[in-house]
């Protein structure tokens, strides 16, 4: 009677699967967002230094400033990317910028702060976002998570293409990989390092490296990453970094 009796406990276990919590792309990207700050994104002051320049932000509900200092033989050129758009001062004389140079100076500003604040930006209208895969590197498991933007509000560089890999625990941001198409095009994927969080808001620096093949999918860099088949271009490290956060508001 006892044989049977686990036989059928047996059969009864057997007959159960594992279902591991799955997420959808944006619970990942929320969680990955709160994790790495949550709202103190949109009222806080943030300095840093990027290769020799000062960079400085302030977002206030919506309204935002993103800056950019640095020397030149004229004296300190100023670039003030806002909501009303792009303003240049040289040692504090406003200067009119070439109708040619607009995008240029503006993406120039927008793309190092774009990528010192990851993964705050990522649930912007003009970003979709999808689960493409899950890999192991390093004996951790992420999820493949792929952004792609709308032409409208997508910014200038709306057809480039984002790939995140998010830790699946603690949600972080390891690693990331984008195919852009300006200057001759090229692919990059960026391993995040040296993770800090200063009051509140966390920063990583990036081994920044090239794909020689600009037809590789983006989801298949992890495996080239694995193998060393990836060439380090440089590095991508943020200096003296001081956040000042509005606590009234969160």
């Amino acid at each position: 009677m006892k044989r049977y009796l686990f036989l059928i406990l047996g059969l009864l276990l057997s007959s159960f699967t594992v279902i591991s919590i799955q997420f959808s792309a944006q619970e990942i990207i929320d969680k990955a967002i709160e994790v790495s700050g949550g709202k103190k994104y949109d009222n806080a002051i943030i300095h840093f230094e990027f290769r020799n320049k000062h960079y400085r932000s302030e977002r206030n509900d919506g309204v935002y400033k993103l800056e950019r200092k640095m020397d030149s033989p004229n004296g300190v050129i100023h670039d003030v990317v806002s909501n009303s758009g792009l303003k240049r001062t040289i040692e504090n004389c406003s200067v009119r910028i070439a109708d040619s140079l607009i995008t240029r100076i503006s993406d120039g500003v927008n793309s190092v702060h774009y990528f010192a604040y990851l993964p705050y930006g990522l649930n912007a209208p003009a970003v979709h976002k999808k689960v493409v895969g899950e890999t192991i590197i390093n004996g951790v498991d992420y999820y493949k998570v792929n952004v792609s933007f709308d032409e409208e509000g997508g910014g200038t560089d709306f057809e480039d293409e984002f790939l995140y890999w998010i830790h699946k625990e603690n949600f972080t941001v390891d690693y990331l990989a984008y195919k852009y198409a300006v200057n001759g095009g090229g692919i990059r994927f960026r391993e995040a390092y040296n993770p800090r969080v200063i009051n509140g808001i966390r920063f990583v620096d990036y081994n920044n490296y090239k794909a020689t093949d600009l037809n590789v999918s983006l989801s298949d860099l992890d495996g080239l990453f694995k193998r060393g088949e990836l060439k380090l271009l440089s590095k991508i490290q943020l200096k003296n970094i001081f956040v000042y956060i509005n606590d009234d508001c969160c």
